[in-house]
């Protein structure tokens, strides 16, 4: 059973920056596509990027094209997401998830591990 744990949410002006980081529990890590999603408050989650097994594949939401990096470090069984130029819009709860093995990264039906979630809040 993967374990995922966020952290690096937290409140920011719009137009600030945060990074989220996602650690995962095991080393199979580093075989699963990850990705993040979010929701916010009244609204359902949707997807915000993902990445596949290696890290050489990136996949983004258009309103996050940009703005946002996906990235990970497989020695570390982390994945990672700079968040720049934030928008009030922007403001959510973020979860990280991996996906099962061999699933491509916009396969959303794909993923099975699912973190607790981080708020992430940008004031106007």
């Amino acid at each position: 059973q993967v374990q995922l744990v966020e952290s690096g949410g937290g409140l920011v002006q719009a137009g600030g920056s945060l990074r989220l980081s996602c650690a995962a529990s095991e080393r199979t890590f580093s075989t699963n596509a990850m990705g993040w999603f979010r929701q916010a408050p009244g609204k359902e989650r949707e997807f915000v990027a993902s990445i596949n097994w290696s890290g050489g594949s990136t996949f983004y939401q258009d309103s996050v094209k940009g703005r946002f990096t996906i990235s990970r470090n497989n020695a570390k069984n982390t994945v990672y997401l700079q968040m720049n130029s934030l928008r009030p819009e922007d403001t959510a709860v973020y979860y990280c998830a991996a996906s099962e093995a061999g699933r491509h990264p916009l396969d959303l039906y794909g993923y099975r591990y699912w973190g607790q979630g981080t708020q992430v809040t940008v004031s106007s």
